[in-house]
């Protein structure tokens, strides 16, 4: 592991990445983007992150399996989850499988600093968020 923290954002948005990487960037994270599910799946199989930030509602595979594989793989990273689709159900059942917490869109690219801010003390990595919001996601 570099001294940066090693996050993996996953979103079938582009706009998603797009908006959140420079973000998470400019406060030392090291963002790795996917829309593809199979290819974020890959790259989690190559590369242990302390991180991952994953939209629940995808084509073909969600982020439940996404959770899943991760929590197989390294049960230290942290998983966000992240949907448009606020349904308390699946956040409880997110949170029951391992997610380190749950975040609905529309959001702003702080609330989501605030969360991976969270899960990066939790890993005994803190890091400094203060730079005011942007737009939403």
């Amino acid at each position: 592991m570099s001294d940066k923290l090693e996050v993996l954002l996953l979103d079938d948005e582009p706009i998603v990445g797009k908006r959140l990487k420079p973000a998470l960037s400019k406060n030392g994270c090291e963002v790795e983007v996917f829309q593809d599910p199979k290819k974020a799946l890959e790259r989690i199989g190559q590369k242990e992150f302390d991180i991952v930030v994953t939209d629940i509602r995808m084509d073909e595979i969600d982020g439940m399996q996404i959770l899943e594989h991760v929590r197989d793989k390294s049960s230290r990273t942290k998983v966000i989850m992240i949907t448009g689709y606020a349904m308390m159900s699946l956040a409880r059942e997110a949170m029951e499988k391992g997610a380190f917490d749950f975040i609905a869109k529309p959001f702003q690219p702080n609330d989501l600093r605030k969360v991976i801010a969270k899960a990066a003390e939790a890993l005994g990595s803190p890091v400094d968020f203060d730079i005011p919001a942007a737009d939403g996601v």
